[in-house]
């Protein structure tokens, strides 16, 4: 699997396909939103979620804006991780 960055996105892909994305909105004032986190049913239970925000993450790093998760399934990552406390945008 290979994670390739885009505009306003990252997605998952494998044999040529798009098996998975994570999108974000840019509100322009150094934090970005987590708004979908999404995995082709025939590729779940493979981490790729869990690698779609760690990658988002350290994207959110590189470039040195906050990260505020509103997917349920980021905000759940963002719980469960507390090295992603760094880049999460307080609220």
């Amino acid at each position: 699997m290979e994670l390739k960055r885009a505009e306003r996105k990252i997605e998952a892909h494998q044999e040529g396909a798009v098996i998975g994305e994570i999108t974000y909105s840019d509100t322009n004032n150094g934090m970005w939103i987590i708004d979908h986190t999404y995995v082709d049913p025939a590729h779940r239970n493979q981490q790729i979620g869990e690698q779609l925000v760690a990658e988002i993450v350290n994207w959110a790093r590189e470039v040195n804006v906050k990260l505020l998760p509103l997917c349920p399934f980021a905000k759940k990552e963002f719980e469960h991780q507390s090295d992603y406390q760094d880049v999460q945008a307080n609220t």
